[in-house]
């Protein structure tokens, strides 16, 4: 038994965050490097368990059978532990995975699963699937959608592992089920308040009171006081057979005994002897808990029992020194002495350093004493919580923001004190840590009509959500935020909404609602004279419209978008807006003008200090310059980009920009090179579970073992390339690997089956509209036929192929057009041959 009682009936723990969510269906490879780059890599983090008591005491029976069952198995060993709250079935699951930890080398997680978490429902399976493998380094766009199609991919991603996984306070062995590994040599050890016997294989491990003896040294232990005389003794036999022997009820009396020396132990056990109300069957099942809570709360001084109350009006599931003194209205260093004061005395849980939480039966015990203060005192917490929250995350965005801002949000004052927001690494792990919380307070907004909080917390948290894959909680409170604006009748929140509910749906690939709500927005900001707002949301469309191969209409609107920063003076929305018109100019062919704007981009990044904008335009440049074939400017272009990502900390970039360099060493025949630049880059790729990273780096080995004669290689390497882009439903991805597919077939198998993998790019290069793409294609099947001795139908596709390659100013253009003069001398020949015979 521990000091704590933890879980569904225990302290909060660390825990990976179920909410997380995650879809691939919107990652739209091939076109969103440039959304992708914006985005802070996925973090790996499988040593997730919460930290072990030193005066766990007892429980050595259910020890000694978790720890016989956790030997090397040809199957998942599954142990469910039930019981009542506050039994320290969390502390048991906890104290014998930091037992085991060295048997399962691979990671050992934990993962609350919510069922008895006050205001939260439990936890989806889906949901929690997708936190799991985002915690297992898998970037969010390669989590698919449906609980069968996750559960997968998790069994997959365990495959070969020993791993040890905590599933603590389940609801149902449904909840369960999919998210037990199917990997042998594997353990789980879930906790629930409900005896799960419809878990098939597992061993139940109901937990009971504590014995009379681990009880009585339970309490000395953490009261500090051992007895020395008989009077002693039967005071703590008298005091742990009032609290019925629950740990968290001696865990609490303890602790309030502990923080005052001077008591005497018999008469602190006449005092909770004497006690009225002293059970609580609601609370927890057995009244001696809420005695325990009551007696722990009337020893506080008053100020620190109202902390106590405001701490449960608090929506989240915990809270730090900043948040708890905008709530109680005091200075920060009080706030922090008062939590550590009401950590000692197990009134709340610190699950990591400066973090606190109320165990759930305390939480609602305080939200009950809560009830009895007057309201504008409990409205006005709220409030100033909520303010707390308006004005931290707006300051974190600042830092998150690719675009410029349409100005808009409540007038939230001040607070007293805020954590600094010195840079992007710290904006992005405070959002990560206090996501739940933050939207835990939008809903609370939505549900107590506060509807500019609900409208305007969310727009802070936007562009979070949308770089760190939470697309589905986007979406929701979006929607909400909406309803919330047109309840209100404002219309600029309303059109921010929109705007970024269609962001949300391009990267979740329904380009079609995108564009609608897009067009909505647009509407909206046009009506209200907002000239950012439609600056903004024609790019946003001119986007869209790219991504569809729509590219007159992007440039239309990309332009339009342009004036408008122009105009109002926005550089930054002038720089990306010249690299996004770069990109249509470039995916056009039209490689000069795709070479002039991304410089004025990249003249603007510089002006401004922006040097994550800076490498980008770089990194862009290098692209055109690779396309007309100046790969020494190329190569100086992704290296000096690639200095900048390594200083700034930017991994996938550091990335793509080692994949352009080995594309360079490729093209002008140092494959050593190569393959090494290409190898470095696919390794973090895969460190960061980027598929579409991984899909071009394989391909591009694939291309270089090619090269070098090892046909069997690429084969394997283009295959499956070619695979990934298909599951990522990047077509000009595909088409690639078919046109260099196309090459290595007719350089190992003939001239016949390269010719139908020629075919296949043709159709796809045509059907988006990639002129490039188009031109290799016809240029392949041309050799073909060439070498079948169809001259005819060669010399067209070859004269196609040559009339798009002049007409984009491509590199392959000299060497094609030499071919085409030198295939229609031969046919000339030819036919001269045939006349003299």
């Amino acid at each position: 038994m521990t000091t704590h009682t933890d879980g569904d009936d225990d302290t909060a723990l660390t825990r990976i965050d179920v909410r997380v969510e995650g879809s691939a269906q919107g990652y739209v490879a091939g076109r969103d490097q440039y959304i992708t780059q914006q985005a802070l890599a996925p973090l790996t983090a499988v040593r997730t368990l919460p930290r072990d008591v030193a005066a766990f005491t007892g429980r050595q029976a259910e020890m000694d059978q978790i720890l016989a069952v956790a030997q090397p198995s040809r199957v998942v060993a599954i142990h469910t532990i039930d019981g009542m709250p506050g039994i320290g079935k969390t502390a048991l699951a906890v104290h014998a995975a930091r037992r085991l930890a060295d048997r399962y080398p691979d990671g050992q997680m934990f993962l609350r699963l919510n069922a008895h978490t006050p205001g939260q429902n439990p936890a989806d399976p889906a949901d929690a699937l997708a936190a799991l493998l985002l915690s297992l380094g898998i970037d969010p766009r390669s989590i698919p959608d449906g609980l069968e199609a996750r559960a997968g991919l998790w069994r997959d991603r365990l495959t070969g592992r020993r791993m040890l996984l905590v599933l603590d306070d389940a609801a149902e062995h449904a909840q369960v089920e999919p998210l037990l590994p199917g990997a042998e040599g594997c353990l789980v050890l879930v906790t629930s308040r409900h005896r799960l016997t419809a878990l098939d294989g597992a061993v139940p491990l109901p937990l009971d009171i504590l014995p009379s003896t681990d009880a009585a040294l339970l309490f000395t232990r953490l009261a500090h006081r051992t007895p020395t005389t008989a009077a002693d003794t039967d005071a703590v036999a008298q005091i742990v057979e009032l609290s019925g022997y629950l740990p968290l009820a001696i865990a609490l009396l303890a602790g309030r005994f502990a923080d005052h020396p001077r008591w005497n132990l018999a008469e602190y056990a006449e005092e909770f002897a004497s006690t009225q109300d002293r059970l609580d069957e609601l609370a927890a099942g057995g009244r001696a808990v809420a005695a325990a809570f009551d007696m722990s709360y009337r020893a506080l001084p008053a100020q620190r029992q109202c902390l106590f109350r405001r701490l449960g009006l608090h929506p989240g599931s915990d809270i730090e020194a900043y948040a708890t003194a905008a709530l109680a209205g005091i200075p920060l260093p009080e706030a922090r002495r008062e939590l550590e004061t009401l950590y000692i005395n197990h009134l709340i849980d610190s699950p990591a350093p400066g973090r606190y939480r109320l165990h759930d039966l305390l939480r609602a015990y305080a939200r009950s004493l809560a009830e009895h203060d007057p309201a504008d005192d409990c409205d006005a917490s709220t409030r100033r919580l909520l303010d707390y929250y308006q004005h931290t995350t707006e300051a974190a965005d600042r830092h998150l923001a690719e675009a410029p801002r349409t100005a808009t949000s409540v007038a939230s004052p001040s607070p007293a004190a805020a954590p600094g927001m010195a840079n992007h690494e710290q904006a992005v792990a405070w959002m990560r840590t206090e996501r739940a919380n933050l939207i835990a307070c939008i809903h609370q907004a939505i549900a107590t009509a506060r509807h500019p909080y609900a409208i305007y917390l969310t727009a802070a948290l936007a562009a979070f959500l949308r770089q760190q894959g939470h697309w589905e909680d986007a979406v929701s409170l979006h929607r909400a935020a909406a309803t919330s604006a047109r309840l209100t009748g404002d219309r600029l929140g309303e059109a921010g909404t929109l705007a970024e509910l269609g962001w949300v749906r391009y990267l979740t690939g329904d380009f079609l609602a995108s564009a609608r709500l897009t067009w909505q927005a647009l509407e909206l900001y046009r009506a209200l004279d907002n000239r950012l707002g439609e600056a903004n949301t024609l790019r946003e469309l001119g986007w869209v419209r790219y991504l569809t191969a729509d590219y007159p209409e992007a440039a239309r609107l990309t332009w339009q978008a342009l004036e408008l920063y122009r105009a109002l003076d926005n550089r930054l929305g002038e720089a990306y807006t010249l690299r996004g018109l770069g990109w249509v100019r470039y995916s056009t062919g039209d490689y000069l003008a795709a070479a002039d704007l991304t410089r004025q981009a990249l003249d603007i990044s510089r002006s401004l200090g922006n040097r994550l904008s800076e490498a980008h335009a770089l990194r862009e440049l290098g692209r055109v310059r690779y396309a007309t074939g100046d790969y020494t400017a190329s190569a100086d272009l992704a290296r000096r980009a690639l200095e900048l990502y390594r200083a700034l900390g930017s991994r996938l970039s550091e990335a793509y920009s080692l994949w352009d360099l080995g594309r360079v060493q490729a093209v002008t025949g140092n494959f050593p090179a190569a393959a090494g630049l290409t190898l470095q880059a696919l390794d973090i790729f895969r460190a960061l579970s980027n598929r579409h990273g991984e899909a071009y780096a394989l391909r591009e080995l694939g291309r270089v073992r090619y090269a070098t004669g090892d046909y069997t290689a690429s084969a394997n390497l283009l295959q499956k390339s070619l695979i990934l882009f298909q599951e990522l439903r990047d077509i000009q991805g595909q088409v690639e690997v078919l046109n260099s597919t196309g090459a290595l077939l007719t350089a190992s198998v003939g001239p016949g089956e390269a010719l139908s993998a020629y075919q296949q790019a043709l159709h796809l290069a045509r059907r988006i509209h990639s002129p490039l793409d188009e031109a290799r294609a016809l240029e392949g099947t041309a050799r073909c036929h060439a070498r079948t001795g169809d001259h005819p139908a060669a010399l067209a596709d070859l004269r196609q192929a040559v009339g798009i390659y002049q007409r984009i100013s491509a590199a392959e253009a000299p060497a094609v057009s030499e071919y085409l003069t030198h295939l229609q001398s031969q046919q000339g020949a030819d036919v001269q041959d045939s006349t003299d015979r």
